[in-house]
């Protein structure tokens, strides 16, 4: 068996002594190093190559942000995970346009942070059940308040199935061969859908896709 490879970057020892911890308990997992700040993470991530970098937001010398958004742009396989007190939308979609591919609280129950490392490493999205219900509900309040309509009806049977891989974290040429059409028809059809929902990324969608309940 294969292990993950993990990367702990939290400026609070007995956060990343509880992870060290937890993780080393899983037959699968092993933590190859330790960041105190921002900067150390992305040295770690280049020298270390892990599999997944769980990532704490507010850290010294360089925000677990901007690491992030390093860390990717160096090495796209790397799979982030945010660790976070914040559950506001706008840490969760910050933190997606960087390039993470999880997005944890620092009160997730343990099940959790497990399951979010396999997802991760497994190519998937991953939320905190906590987020993605206060999304949901938040969304719901809105449309409610403002008397807004779901534009997800307008979305045809095909552009809903390509919704739900590519907010699954799948990329356009996994969703072409799963769905055994070419990689043109599916970035058209990717066009279609944020032009329908009048979104504009990709990390919108997945919230979009958390919010609707079409992955969790």
């Amino acid at each position: 068996m294969k292990s993950i490879r993990i990367l702990l970057a939290d400026d609070h020892t007995v956060v990343r002594d509880g992870l060290r911890a937890l993780l080393e308990h899983e037959p699968d997992m092993t933590v190859v190093g330790e960041a105190a700040d921002g900067r150390e993470s992305v040295q770690l991530a280049e020298t270390e190559t892990p599999d997944v970098v769980l990532m704490d937001l507010a850290m010294p010398n360089l925000n677990g942000m901007e690491a992030t958004r390093r860390i990717i742009a160096a090495n796209p396989k790397i799979g982030v995970v945010i660790l976070s007190m914040h559950q506001d939308e706008s840490y969760v979609l910050g933190s997606l346009k960087a390039g993470a591919k999880g997005y944890l609280l620092k009160d997730s129950m343990r099940s959790e942070v497990v399951q979010a490392i396999r997802t991760v490493v497994e190519g998937r999205s991953f939320l905190t059940r906590k987020v993605a219900r206060l999304l949901q509900e938040d969304y719901i309040s809105r449309l409610q308040q403002r008397g807004l309509e779901d534009r997800y009806d307008l979305l045809s049977d095909r552009e809903r199935e390509i919704l739900q891989l590519i907010a699954e974290g799948r990329a356009n040429k996994e969703v072409a061969n799963m769905l055994n059409i070419s990689l043109t028809t599916v970035e058209t059809h990717r066009g279609h859908i944020l032009q329908k929902l009048e979104i504009h990324s990709v990390p919108e969608l997945i919230l979009y896709a958390v919010r609707k309940g079409i992955i969790s």
